[in-house]
């Protein structure tokens, strides 16, 4: 274990040194020159000039690039030109935000779609599946904007269960308040996330409960399963300790995965919601033509998948013993 865990960091090294890479390739990719974008067409040449200077875009790309990596190392991503701070602080100040929506969507998207699937295989083919299967179906075909708009004016305008927009206290926080006795900001906090997440859950939960009923039926027909019943062992026992755990084995890499798409969804699940994560600052930032921040973000973004990613490939070697010794 020790020595997949090893190969799995070094691979690590490389992987992220390509997505600083090609982040820092995204700004030379942007059509015309960016100062000028960025300071518009009553700009003087001077003024242009000064811009580039101050973004080191005067230099060779090379250059540039050997001092991107530089101050990545030292935990600069540059400043803001909008609003004249660190992106890294401003990244670390709405990434909590961000991490809290996808990880409680994740986690619903996680358990309704394992449950919904393995309630689907135990019955292949009858009403339960068709339900299953259905709505799993309505899950994949609805885009997250539009459900996130039905979400909120079903659940907080025309019932008022729910708040519409903004965040409560953080879940940390809040999960502290309530073992230390105060129950009340931890149901704001739920109340808040309730409705982003779930507009992020549904199709997350879709995919895997079709990918959980997919595996469950395959490994059902296998020997040891019927092996297992022949020795009389309980049926809730064959699915929940026998089957199920092979059957999560393809899961496990499909759920890494969906948290990227999660990430993604966030962008625009925020600006609807309000919420304050780096999902709004990625279109205020994209509005504003602010090109330190969004290269500091989608760095952010995808070194926070290549993370989740490789998490994952940790957590199938867990569940498959084969698996560490590749």
């Amino acid at each position: 274990m020790t020595a997949y865990v090893i190969r799995r960091l070094l691979l690590f090294v490389p992987m992220a040194i390509g997505i600083v890479v090609v982040t820092f390739c995204l700004l030379l990719l942007i059509p015309g020159d960016p100062a000028a974008v960025l300071l518009g067409q009553e700009a003087t040449p001077e003024a242009i000039a000064t811009l580039r200077r101050t973004l080191g875009l005067d230099q060779p790309a090379y250059i540039q690039l050997f001092i991107y990596f530089g101050n990545i190392l030292q935990g600069d991503l540059g400043q803001s030109i909008f609003q004249n701070a660190p992106v890294s602080e401003i990244i670390l100040g709405r990434i909590g935000a961000t991490l809290e929506l996808a990880i409680v969507a994740l986690t619903m998207s996680a358990a309704i779609g394992i449950t919904l699937g393995v309630i689907a295989a135990m019955r292949p083919g009858g009403i339960v599946d068709a339900s299953a299967m259905l709505l799993a179906q309505l899950g994949i075909s609805m885009p997250v904007y539009w459900l996130a708009l039905l979400l909120m004016l079903a659940f907080a305008v025309m019932l008022g269960w729910l708040p519409a927009i903004g965040r409560g206290e953080p879940l940390v926080s809040a999960f502290g308040m309530a073992l230390a006795g105060n129950p009340a900001p931890l149901l704001d906090s739920l109340s808040h996330i309730a409705l982003p997440a779930a507009s992020l859950a549904v199709n997350s939960a879709a995919i895997i409960s079709r990918l959980v009923r997919a595996s469950m039926l395959e490994v059902l027909n296998e020997d040891f399963v019927r092996t297992a019943r022949a020795k009389g062992v309980r049926r809730r026992q064959v699915i929940w300790n026998h089957a199920l755990r092979n059957a999560l084995l393809p899961v496990i890499s499909v759920i890494g995965l969906r948290f990227g798409a999660l990430l993604g969804g966030a962008i625009l699940t925020e600006t609807i919601f309000a919420w304050p994560g780096l999902g709004q600052l990625t279109i205020a930032a994209i509005s504003q033509r602010d090109l330190p921040l969004i290269q500091g973000i989608v760095l952010t973004f995808a070194m926070i998948f290549a993370t989740v990613t490789l998490i994952v490939d940790l957590l199938y070697a867990v569940v498959d013993p084969r698996i560490r010794l590749k």
